[in-house]
């Protein structure tokens, strides 16, 4: 029987699924592993179930010669922490879990986009604090969302779905960017820029996968071509996005507030961005209800099962 290794506590039906089909060892530890529990881990298992910050870096790979695991089964669609050309030199394929996260995440999307836009983290803390003084006709004037435009960067699997769920569900406009062209089938424009979509939208949602490609993606060039009425929303990578630079439009007031999930040094949330009443912070919910999470877990374990069989497994990356 295969010997695998999950980086991270699992949902018990996810565990339970494993250990029908190998060997397993569950770390109990949240915190993810270090450099050199990664390298150990490539010379004791056939595979490894990792997540992110699992960073599985050219470094990790380096001094690979045949390593044991031939398999990284990431769980979570994101594979950014894993350097899967370095993973395929070393002879290690990569999995992932696409479409389990998708509606999840779109809904956490929404999330942000109504609270920022509707001021709600900021009225939940006055409440919290008795601080409210009750009703009045000018307290806390937000951002109506209905029938407004929103511009979503990417649009793969997750961008569509919250499109879609702006569209139908809000009656919103919806324009979008996309490093190649990308007809829709429903309402939606696709703009040339990056800068001309934020200067057109209401509400601007990324959504693009993280990687060395779109790293930085969004930087003060965007923030500035922002309406000064705009809310900025962020579900996908934290370094996709210029923190600094989100910071200093802030700040400034280039536009009227921010929703995260994401950040680019996670854990670590930067000071100015708590110390503002305009931005919603949220500590990365975008896949957090118990059925996506084990979708997403037995996704792997199946990428796992059939590789392990000689069959290409359903996810493959590399």
């Amino acid at each position: 029987m295969k010997r695998v290794l999950l980086t991270r506590p699992l949902p018990d039906r996810v565990v339970e699924a494993a250990r029908t089909h190998f060997e397993v060892e569950l770390r109990d530890d949240p915190a993810p592993l270090k450099l050199g529990q990664m390298r150990g881990a490539l010379a004791l298992y056939d595979g490894v179930l990792p997540t992110l910050g699992d960073m599985f870096s050219a470094e990790v790979f380096a001094d690979a010669e045949n390593p044991r695991c031939k398999i990284l089964a990431n769980f979570g669609v994101g594979y950014n922490h894993i350097d899967a050309a370095a993973a395929r030199g070393a002879g290690i394929s990569v999995t992932n879990t696409p479409g389990a996260v998708t509606d999840a995440t779109a809904d956490i999307a929404m999330t942000l986009i109504l609270m920022s836009a509707r001021r709600a983290g900021e009225g939940e803390r006055m409440v919290r604090a008795g601080k409210w003084p009750g009703w009045n006709p000018t307290q806390m004037l937000g951002l109506h969302v209905s029938g407004k435009t929103v511009g979503i960067i990417g649009m793969g699997r997750i961008g569509q779905a919250i499109a879609q769920r702006c569209h139908y569900g809000f009656g919103m406009d919806v324009i979008y960017y996309n490093r190649s062209p990308k007809p829709m089938e429903f309402p939606a424009r696709q703009v040339e820029s990056l800068e001309a979509l934020a200067a057109q939208a209401d509400i601007v949602v990324v959504a693009v996968p993280g990687g060395a490609e779109t790293h930085h993606i969004v930087g003060s060039s965007v923030f500035e071509a922002m309406k000064p009425s705009g809310h900025f929303v962020n579900i996908a990578r934290g370094d996709v996005v210029n923190e600094a630079a989100l910071i200093a439009a802030l700040q400034a007031g280039a536009f009227a507030g921010a929703g995260l999930d994401v950040y680019e040094k996670e854990p670590i949330v930067p000071e100015a961005l708590k110390a503002m009443e305009n931005v919603t912070l949220l500590p990365h919910l975008g896949t957090a209800a118990l059925e996506v999470r084990e979708a997403m877990g037995l996704m792997a374990v199946e990428n796992l099962r059939a590789f392990f069989a000689g069959e290409i497994p359903p996810n493959l990356v590399n």
